[in-house]
């Protein structure tokens, strides 16, 4: 058995040999073949070489540095599209993910599970803002998608061979990889973890980036933000005639029932056009038909071979 580990990072180079380490020696225990897989995601602080002084001591090592920073959901899916495992581990490199947790993954896939996720329990080290709006993020991504995505589980997963292959044939740029998996739709199972604190550097995903994921994964996997939006310009439709009818009734004067209403139907309508144009702009996006991203370099058994595709 090949077991391909792949690990998407940006600016993580405190953690790589001590991430190389322990999941080196998890590897081991296992007994599987192995294929570890970083993916440079533009990083400037010296990530590359690192992995590069690491692969030069560990032939299982290989690395692909992207022509400039994709973003996370594009470097996992180039980790990916080069991993050739039975089974393939999709983790952090900032030792959030403990490696260790590979062992029991492996345990349910050998028992006939294609997917399993890791859910945390707990999430150490993080301020009660960074929690609520994980929390936030996870709750209504479950309200607004079509698909079952579970809560409280982030990318750490292992995946089995199909299921990687039916993921990459997905091809839409503004990806969300953990609701293709789910939409995929094999054989899951969870693995609770207790999330430790980041060993070093900082986290990428602040409020932010969470919202801005929020928006790509419920307009990548749901029509739903359409239909509240219609459902919104129905209600200011039933709002304008009821006040409409009041003012006649009682004899009041309208014009400050007139503003309040126009700025609030504009501000309905500003919306429509907004949840409109993100779809809009994901066909068009869609549509030009360029590549997810370009390789800038594959480092293979320490050796490195510059290429760009």
């Amino acid at each position: 058995m090949l077991l391909s580990v792949v690990i998407p990072l940006l600016n993580e180079a405190g953690n790589l040999v001590e991430l190389h380490s322990r999941l080196a020696a998890v590897l081991d225990r296992i007994g599987a073949q192995r294929q570890i897989l970083f993916v440079d995601d533009g990083s400037t602080d010296g990530s590359l070489e690192v992995i590069r002084r690491i692969a030069a001591r560990d032939s299982t090592v290989g690395a692909i540095r992207l022509s400039r920073n994709f973003g996370h959901e594009i470097a996992m899916t180039a980790g990916l599209d080069a991993a050739t495992g039975d089974a393939t581990v999709i983790m952090d490199a900032d030792l959030q993910d403990p490696p260790e947790l590979i062992e029991e993954m492996a345990a349910r896939w050998r028992e006939g599970i294609e997917v399993v996720y890791a859910v945390r329990r707990r999430r150490d080290g993080e301020s009660p803002f960074k929690k609520w709006t994980s929390w936030l993020f996870y709750r209504l991504l479950d309200k607004l998608s079509n698909i079952r995505i579970p809560l409280d589980a982030g990318d750490f997963r292992l995946i089995d061979r199909k299921v990687r292959e039916a993921v990459g044939r997905c091809r839409e740029h503004d990806r969300f990889v953990r609701g293709l998996v789910a939409w995929a739709g094999f054989k899951t199972a969870p693995v609770i973890y207790d999330r430790p604190p980041r060993a070093a550097g900082e986290t990428k995903y602040g409020a932010l980036m969470l919202l801005l994921l929020s928006v790509d994964a419920v307009l990548g996997f749901s029509i739903r933000p359409l239909r509240v939006a219609s459902a919104a310009g129905f209600l200011v439709m039933l709002l304008s005639l009821a006040s409409a009818l009041v003012c006649l009734c009682v004899g009041a004067p309208g014009y400050a029932l007139l503003t309040a209403g126009l700025f609030f139907l504009g501000g309905v309508q500003m919306l429509m056009l907004g949840i409109l144009g993100e779809y809009i702009g994901r066909i068009y996006r869609q549509s030009q038909e360029r590549p997810l991203y370009f390789v800038a370099e594959t480092l293979v058994g320490g050796s490195s071979l510059n290429t760009a595709r």
